[in-house]
């Protein structure tokens, strides 16, 4: 009879190579196991990527359409609340000026304007909101602040008032200095800094768009800011000390805010219209991006339980190579005789 031996060295060299073939398969079945997508892509996708690269492009997609969404949706969320708080204000203290004007009693007057001048403040304030690094109501120039500060703004339009010793005159230079085009030296080359540009539409879905183009320029903002820039003067000591004055120019600028405040309530409405727009899109891109990762799946995708079953075989031939081989090692001529 004829035997066919192996040598230690060709042995030991066919144990090496096992073992490194095992590791290599637990890696790969323990890589399908955590992904759940399989490790040869070339061979699941029969050699044709068209399809698996058009998934991945959508997905792709999606994933800068979600980032455009959560972006849109910060700066709405900034320029409705700026919004409300001008609305807000015009509510609060429209009709009290006008109730304080009727009155013969200059306290109530002086601390009603005090109130909307305070008001004036924070409406500034807030049409310089800033979120993440971006100016809110700056057009497309939203590395700069939109305005300057209260008092400064307060300080140009009191320059421009000067002299004028009756309220329709006062009241009609402020409207005029506010309402100028630019060029003109009124409010826009003065106080406003920001573009003439407008914001360009945001793509936040496939074929869908969103528009987020208000600025602290647009003629409804600063009708309204003209409305409390009244009071303001008046409480500020820019226009005298007549108190006859003071009571109409309290009147005037409370019907000019109770004006603005519908005017800011259709602005509002028109930017929670938005808001409602960015919401659906982000939902249509969420049922989008899970279809598409379906799919992707079932294209590409391991089933896990064939996957955990050939893992746990592996693992167990290997720990047989390793007990064999531990034995094999301690073998001896002795043990042999």
């Amino acid at each position: 009879m004829n035997y066919i031996s192996v040598g230690d060295m060709a042995q030991t060299y066919q144990m090496r190579l096992h073992n490194t073939q095992l590791k290599t398969t637990l890696n790969r079945l323990s890589e399908e196991v955590v992904t759940g997508i399989q490790k040869d892509v070339g061979k699941a996708v029969g050699g044709d990527f068209t399809m698996l690269s058009s998934i991945n492009r959508s997905i792709s997609a999606i994933a800068s359409y979600d980032q455009a969404t959560a972006e849109a949706g910060i700066f709405a969320d900034a320029m409705q609340n700026s919004l409300d708080l001008m609305r807000t204000s015009a509510s609060e203290i429209g009709v009290s000026l006008m109730s304080a004007a009727t009155s013969s009693t200059p306290t109530l007057v002086n601390t009603t304007v005090a109130t909307a001048s305070d008001m004036f403040s924070s409406i500034v304030d807030a049409l310089n909101t800033n979120v993440s690094g971006r100016y809110v109501f700056s057009g497309t120039a939203t590395d700069t602040k939109p305005l300057d500060a209260a008092e400064d703004i307060l300080s140009a339009l009191g320059a421009h008032v000067a002299g004028l010793t009756t309220s329709a005159d006062i009241e009609a230079a402020v409207e005029a200095w506010f309402m100028a085009d630019p060029g003109d030296g009124g409010f826009i080359d003065q106080s406003y800094h920001g573009s003439q540009s407008e914001l360009g539409p945001i793509r936040v879905a496939d074929g869908q768009t969103v528009k987020l183009q208000m600025r602290a320029v647009d003629p409804e903002i600063r009708e309204a800011l003209a409305g409390f820039a009244l009071a303001a003067l008046v409480s500020n000591n820019y226009v005298g000390s007549d108190f006859t004055i003071h009571s109409e120019l309290a009147q005037a600028s409370g019907e000019r805010i109770v004006a603005a405040g519908s005017t800011l309530a259709s602005l509002q409405a028109g930017v929670g219209s938005v808001q409602g727009r960015i919401s659906d899109a982000q939902t249509q891109n969420a049922a989008e991006k899970s279809s598409l990762e379906i799919a992707r799946t079932n294209l590409i995708g391991a089933d896990p339980y064939d996957s955990a079953t050939a893992l746990e075989a592996a693992q167990s031939q290997l720990e047989t190579l390793y007990t064999l081989t531990a034995r094999l090692s301690s073998l001896s001529l002795a043990d042999y005789l």
